[in-house]
């Protein structure tokens, strides 16, 4: 009976989502569609009233959509494959591949902005500033209170050294970092659309173009290289691995000869170690990373036999 509690303890499921998931996504769900409506107008009236900083932070704004979209699908995908084997460890990258998808398509969109807006630098066009200002004022206050709704309080309680701010929903987290971003281009395009209405400077608005077109794309580069480090299983914490490779070696007088770590969700871990030793015993190194690094979710131990380490 012992020997069954032993097997049923390291069985585990596969569902890696972030702590109060539905929660964030109810919230990441609302200031997506709340956006996404905001985003079609700004984009639409820019394009209308001629100004390309209106239509610069309209497209940025897409950005904003597609990161809180991407929060809100990857709950939903991974809920409705939680129990779905082909997926070995868990369906927590679905929100990683859409986002290297869409930071290509935003990178080229950028590129676009961008563009034109050289091209209005040089060859001025009529822009109805006062029509476009409003609307950008309007953009503004959209980024204000999708910000008070997604501001997660921070929590201070951080039992271990590595392992508390992994517990952090980090779609739901960059989703709020992009809101405050979003809300500086904002304030760019309506700084930009003043000085047009007031003091007649008509390179104002295609520069603030260009200033956005390159918002865009440094978002975009830092988004497929963050999400392709996810699908390629890189190790994102070096200090979380140190620290168990400590663990193993220092407290356990084992040999690390392997050690993997990877993001399988948002506050969850996979890891797979090899060790040997006298004092390697895989149960025990199991529990007591469970205990000390909660992000820890999905732990394999391969235990290695070497006669010179067991006599180190």
């Amino acid at each position: 009976m012992d020997h069954a509690h032993r097997h049923t303890r390291f069985t585990h499921g596969h569902i890696f989502l972030g702590a109060g998931h539905e929660r964030s996504e109810a919230r990441a769900r609302l200031v997506t569609l709340l956006t996404a409506a905001f985003m079609g107008v700004e984009i639409v009236t820019g394009l209308l009233f001629g100004s390309m900083a209106l239509l610069a932070d309209g497209v940025h704004m897409a950005t904003h959509v597609g990161a809180l979209g991407l929060a809100a699908g990857a709950y939903w995908l991974a809920r409705r494959h939680a129990e779905d084997r082909r997926f070995s460890f868990g369906s927590g990258k679905f929100g990683d591949l859409a986002a290297f998808a869409s930071a290509i398509v935003l990178g080229l969109l950028s590129l676009g902005v961008a563009v034109e807006s050289v091209r209005r630098l040089f060859e001025p066009v009529q822009v109805a500033y006062g029509q476009a200002l409003i609307i950008a004022v309007i953009g503004l206050v959209v980024n204000i209170v999708s910000a008070a709704l997604l501001h997660e309080p921070h929590d201070h309680d951080h039992d271990h050294d590595h392992d508390h701010g992994h517990h952090q929903d980090n779609n739901l987290r960059a989703a709020y970092v992009h809101v405050l971003a979003d809300a500086a281009t904002s304030v760019l395009a309506i700084v930009a659309l003043a000085l047009g209405m007031t003091f007649a400077v008509a390179w104002a608005d295609p520069l603030v173009g260009v200033i956005g077109a390159v918002v865009i794309a440094i978002w975009a580069v830092g988004l497929v290289r963050d999400s392709a480090l996810v699908l390629l299983d890189a190790e994102d914490d070096p200090a979380l691995a140190k620290a168990i490779r400590d663990v193993v070696e220092r407290e356990m007088n084992g040999k690390v000869f392997d050690l993997h770590l990877w993001r399988l969700g948002p506050g969850h871990h996979g890891l797979i170690v090899s060790v040997a030793g006298a004092a390697a015993d895989g149960e025990r190194l199991k529990t007591l990373l469970h205990e000390r690094y909660s992000s820890l979710s999905h732990i394999t131990v391969e235990l290695a036999e070497c006669a010179d380490c067991a006599h180190a």
